[in-house]
């Protein structure tokens, strides 16, 4: 696909192939082919005129690792061809927003940027919503449950929560370094809560 020549009107500018740079262009006509366009111009510089073959670009399917907590699943998504991934880039999906953590390139190989066409394989983590396990325990019986809220939202040790109609105060709170009785953690930094009735002592 070649850049420029949009439907504004005035002069556009695109690769000239007899000055061998982008330079401005007169547009002349544009014919309707297929889903695309076919442009007739001239360049404003050395007066060629060309043909510039403007068409969509095709959609790839690519298989992304998608995560939430501590469930994962594969989906494929369609992505332009002409698009660049990038690890840390955000993207909008069946109405969440993922980040990407990781794509491969062929023989399983790591990358920072690739582009789609060269991308065997990618994983993203929700980045709007996470789910926080958490782990209710009442004498000899612990049950769980889960809890979806907020990446940015803070839970505190020793504070009072509801969960299935129940107030409960979080004992402890496990992250992925360990278990602590104390302090405040975001729930994206969450593994695993653990609650206790209000009126324990334990």
């Amino acid at each position: 696909m070649t850049e420029g020549l949009d439907e504004d009107a005035g002069p556009q500018i695109t690769e000239c192939l007899n000055c061998a740079q982008s330079t401005e262009h007169e547009v002349l006509r544009r014919t309707p082919r297929g889903s695309g366009i076919d442009v007739l111009a001239r360049c404003i510089e050395c007066s060629k005129v060309q043909t510039v073959v403007i068409r969509p670009p095709r959609p790839v399917r690519l298989v992304f690792t998608l995560s939430e907590g501590a469930s994962s699943r594969a989906q494929e998504i369609e992505i332009d061809e002409d698009e660049v991934l990038a690890v840390g880039e955000v993207f909008e999906w069946d109405s969440a927003q993922w980040e990407i953590t990781r794509i491969d390139s062929v023989g399983s190989r790591p990358r920072k940027t690739l582009p789609v066409t060269k991308i065997v394989a990618a994983w993203a983590v929700r980045k709007d919503r996470v789910t926080v396990r958490l782990t209710m325990t009442e004498g000899e019986e612990s049950s769980s449950e889960a809890l979806e809220c907020n990446p940015e939202q803070e839970f505190s040790c020793g504070n009072v929560i509801e969960v299935g109609g129940r107030t409960w105060r979080i004992r402890a709170i496990h992250t992925g370094k360990g278990r602590t009785l104390r302090g405040k953690r975001a729930a994206s930094d969450i593994r695993r809560i653990y609650l206790h009735p209000i009126n324990s002592r334990d």
